[in-house]
């Protein structure tokens, strides 16, 4: 991979992974109402879902959920109801001691399974694996498995560190959400950032 194509993959790796999504979202919530140790499991379900995901793409899975209309919306549609599902458990909590006894969890391995229900996620690994795996500079890449070690680790990387951003930024909330209605607020926040995401992903 030449430097050129490493800067440019650098470049979309910041812009993807730092920008506000379902993970980093939920990264932020979670540590918001549970604490840093308790949101550092999804930070690293993240890269370790995303990592599946991008093999999947590289053995052709990616293709057929483009492709097939009914796969794309069955996706679709698991992504969204997941995703609403979790902002509705979001925005009931109120309190944080209520918060550490509550239902408001995501597990590691929900974590993983939901990078596989995002059709942003399928879609953007299209298209690494299309621009940067299998070609390079418009022809068919000579060393497709290297290429795809370099995307898998700095993909995995780049999710690891904005989820654990967007969580300390949650964390480091946690006393001043603490007062009054500031908690329920704030997550009722986060819940409809997850619903916008949701109904967003409806028209992709």
């Amino acid at each position: 991979m030449s430097m050129q194509e490493f800067l440019a993959l650098l470049v979309l790796a910041t812009t993807m992974s730092f920008t506000p999504g379902p993970n980093t979202t939920l990264s932020t919530a979670l540590a918001a109402n549970r604490g840093l140790r308790g949101a550092l499991h999804f930070c690293l379900a993240v890269p370790a879902g995303w990592t599946l995901l991008m093999l999947a793409c590289g053995l052709g899975l990616g293709a057929a959920v483009v492709a097939v209309p009914a796969l794309h919306w069955a996706v679709t549609a698991v992504g969204v109801a997941y995703m609403v599902w979790l902002a509705w458990q979001i925005a009931r909590v109120r309190q944080l001691g209520h918060a550490d006894r509550s239902r408001l969890d995501v597990s590691f391995l929900q974590g993983v399974a939901l990078q596989f229900v995002n059709i942003k996620a399928w879609m953007l690994a299209m298209a690494l694996t299309a621009g940067w795996v299998t070609s390079s500079g418009g022809a068919p890449a000579p060393n497709p498995g290297e290429r795809l070690a370099i995307v898998l680790a700095v993909m995995a990387v780049y999710a690891f560190v904005s989820n654990l951003t967007y969580a300390l930024v949650g964390a480091s909330l946690r006393g001043w959400l603490a007062q009054g209605q500031r908690l329920l607020w704030f997550n009722r926040t986060m819940a409809a950032v997850l619903v916008a995401t949701a109904l967003w992903m409806l028209g992709l």
